[in-house]
């Protein structure tokens, strides 16, 4: 009997060994982030989406329904940053798109950085670099895993949606410069000199390709029954239109919308972006080396799309059906070159959106406006009371309020007395649902509703003194087009696909946070988390 123990033991062992050495890694990661999608849009336009763009991602790869972002704010930078860093503000340090920077005294952009030049023509668009964010990103845990060896290539038209996933070390990082430019440019923190091919690709007027046709529905209007009334007053026209409707006559408008960037806000971004990716599969040899490569294609016209036109429009809904056949395009070319098998993919978004308020209240739905500009004028009133001074207030900007520290010192205040002041005054403002103070954000440990998503987007070191959280479908926006940035649920419910290799097929309906993708995907490639992660790995989707 004790042999037989011996010999099943030996035989189990020995064929979980031959198993696991078996398993081939992925030649190529590719990790798609379609910027302010929510959830719903795969459902709500499932109808007219053909079979192999988000279909085939749902039908043969494993989806997450009740994926959510677990911090505020939901903004693209912070969005970016905690994908691929498996974090959140708390560690990586990226707390918004701009932010104040209570000790330079002024409000700066996540990824500008003077310490370096554009690449590729003679602007300003290029002077960025990661250095702000804290952490490293499962592309440069890729990157040391393999000493310096493999790809990293990141592609979106904005410089903070490819700059932040490609991480610390990456090979490349690419963004479109609008205006009168029309080119996708890079910084030298990555490179000298564009490759021949980027500098044949803006050589080849692509941009003016797409730019030289009226953006139309795709399908006829009539049959766009999953969104409102094409005129309405929900909506912001491009300069030079009478009205937010179909055909948007793009030629015309350029002119008066800056040229190139109008390119930017319609569909034909996304395709752009998409050319531009599919270039870069070939031209690069992704995925047909010794080791592992990683694409990060982050599609950002979505998100102007959203902005103007809010998300029960009949643009969003275009636009998301043009997507849909450029994801189609994408995959089948990824098919070819690297061959079904050899890559993992996952999709998912930076945030998701509100539905624009002044639309809900028509509906009787609770939404509504905030002014910075009132609710500075209602605390400088209670401080001038109570402190007998006004400058306190340095700067209230992303719901945060930043206290001058060297005006309370010289008043012989204490800053936790006034903090307190400002949070107890704020509560009493219209809009306005929680407000907490820093102290209470590192003296306590919230573990579950908006407070612990306010948590877990508060960095002490760069986060402001008061922080803000305001009712329901409640923006600093104008009453045309929407927005987001919240934690509330139309801004974090957001969809995670998993496709291709290692990946299992189905779908889960368990909880899981956008922080989970990174160590899901380290753990797919048998390589280190990200530094500062608190993700977990979503075994469910894992063969």
């Amino acid at each position: 009997m004790k042999y037989l123990y011996i010999l099943l033991f030996s035989f189990i062992f020995t064929n979980c060994t031959i198993k696991k050495k078996s398993t081939k890694k992925p030649k190529l990661v590719v990790g798609i982030v379609i910027d302010q999608m929510r959830y719903d849009y795969l459902t709500k336009f499932e109808s007219k989406y053909g079979n192999n763009g988000f279909k085939r991602l749902l039908k043969d790869g494993f989806s997450l329904e009740n994926a959510h972002y677990n911090y505020i704010p939901t903004y693209t930078a912070v969005g970016h940053t905690s994908i691929y860093t498996g974090t959140t503000p708390v560690n990586h340090g990226i707390i918004g798109n701009h932010w104040y920077d209570k000790y330079l005294k002024k409000s700066i952009y996540c990824v500008d950085d003077t310490n370096y030049n554009t690449i590729g023509n003679e602007g300003k668009g290029g002077v960025k670099s990661p250095y702000r964010m804290q952490t490293t990103t499962v592309t440069d845990q890729l990157k040391l895993a393999q000493n310096n060896n493999g790809k990293t290539i990141a592609i979106a038209i904005k410089d903070r949606s490819a700059i932040l996933p490609a991480g610390h070390s990456a090979n490349a990082a690419y963004w479109f410069d609008g205006g009168s430019k029309g080119e996708w440019i890079t910084s030298s923190y990555y490179m000298d000199a564009l490759p021949n091919w980027v500098t044949e690709f803006n050589s080849s007027g692509k941009a003016d390709t797409y730019l030289n046709e009226k953006w139309e529905t795709l399908y006829d209007i009539n049959t766009y029954t999953e969104s409102i009334v094409d005129d309405n007053n929900f909506e912001e026209p491009f300069k030079g239109e009478e009205k937010p409707v179909f055909p948007h006559d793009i030629p015309n408008l350029r002119s008066k919308n800056n040229n190139f960037s109008i390119l930017k806000a319609i569909p034909a971004g996304n395709s752009f972006t998409t050319d531009f990716a599919k270039e870069a599969i070939i031209k690069e040899n992704l995925g047909k080396g010794k080791y592992t490569d990683f694409l990060a294609v982050s599609y950002s016209s979505t998100d102007y799309v959203g902005h103007q036109f809010g998300v029960a429009s009949k643009e969003v809904e275009d636009t998301y059906l043009r997507l849909d056949k450029d994801l189609a395009s994408l995959f089948t070319l990824l098919d070819k070159e690297v061959g079904k098998g050899n890559y993992t993919l996952f999709l998912t978004a930076d945030h998701a959106a509100v539905q624009v308020p002044s639309y809900l209240q028509s509906l009787k739905i609770p939404g509504g406006y905030f002014s910075y500009k009132k609710f500075y004028s209602h605390l400088n009133k209670m401080t001038n009371e109570r402190f007998k001074a006004d400058s306190i207030i340095e700067n209230i900007s992303n719901f945060q309020v930043f206290l001058n520290k060297d005006k309370i010192k010289s008043l012989k205040l204490d800053i936790n007395d006034v903090a307190d002041a400002i949070a107890n005054t704020s509560i009493e403002y219209k809009g306005i649902y929680k407000s907490v103070t820093a102290k209470t954000m590192q003296t306590n440990t919230f573990t579950d509703g908006i407070l612990n998503t306010l948590q877990n987007g508060y960095n002490q070191k760069f986060s402001g003194d008061v922080l803000l959280v305001p009712n329901p479908s409640t923006i600093s926006y104008s009453k045309k087009g929407s927005t987001h940035g919240s934690g509330y649920s139309y801004d974090t419910h957001i969809p995670i696909i998993f496709y291709g290799n290692g990946i299992k097929k189905g779908y889960s309906k368990k909880k899981y946070n956008i922080t989970d993708i990174a160590p899901t995907i380290s753990n797919l490639l048998e390589i280190e988390f990200p530094n500062g992660n608190t993700g977990v790995i979503i075994d469910e989707v894992l063969k």
